[in-house]
């Protein structure tokens, strides 16, 4: 069980009553996860003028949405391939956007080297969810690896709240890559094996 399932079990009872709530409100999963979007593209705002600790605060207000869509669908009995489709796709939107944000906050600053470190680490975290997706085209569900969305997240907003973002930034760059290496290893053994079976 990975790190984002062993989250979402343990807070399933809380994700359903919610869910539940807002559904009663007359709000609709896509519309979470739309605002989601939105939040981030204004947290990405904020993180290009400077402002790192409202890009932060609004990022870290923004990731239990991701949460919420689904509860909602669940609650709506709307779970749909559409809505599965548009959150995974807003899901990478909302991270690169975020990227896109670090790299004008390093070019207002002259950092040549920050904005190639977030050019990494953007890079490493679109391949760990890339590699996952195509492994499912082929048949395969490959979860190995530890740097997956939400840890993604976990690392990524405290550098941002707390004006380091070059830590997190180095530590997504390598952990997500490796994560990705992981992954196509992965599909390569199961690959190579069923091969040899047959």
């Amino acid at each position: 069980m990975t790190f984002t399932e062993r989250l979402r079990t343990l807070f399933k009872n809380f994700l359903d009553a919610s869910g539940q709530r807002l559904y009663k409100m007359g709000i609709t999963a896509n519309l979470i996860t739309l605002l989601g979007l939105a939040g981030n593209f204004i947290a990405a705002f904020f993180i290009g003028i400077g402002n790192l600790l409202v890009g932060g605060i609004l990022i870290l207000l923004m990731g239990p949405l991701d949460a919420f869509d689904g509860a909602v669908a669940r609650a709506a009995g709307e779970i749909t391939p559409f809505g599965a489709f548009l959150d995974s796709v807003t899901d990478r939107y909302s991270e690169l956007v975020i990227y896109l944000g670090l790299i004008a906050y390093f070019l207002r600053a002259g950092d040549a080297n920050g904005v190639l470190l977030v050019f990494v680490a953007a890079a490493g975290s679109v391949l760990v969810s890339y590699t996952r997706a195509r492994a499912q085209g082929i048949g395969l569900d490959v979860k190995v690896g530890f740097m997956t969305r939400v840890e993604r997240y976990l690392v990524l907003v405290p550098g941002i709240l707390f004006s380091y973002p070059k830590i997190s930034l180095w530590i997504i760059a390598i952990l997500a890559n490796f994560t990705a290496f992981q992954r196509i290893l992965e599909v390569y053994k199961i690959t190579n094996s069923i091969k040899k079976e047959k």
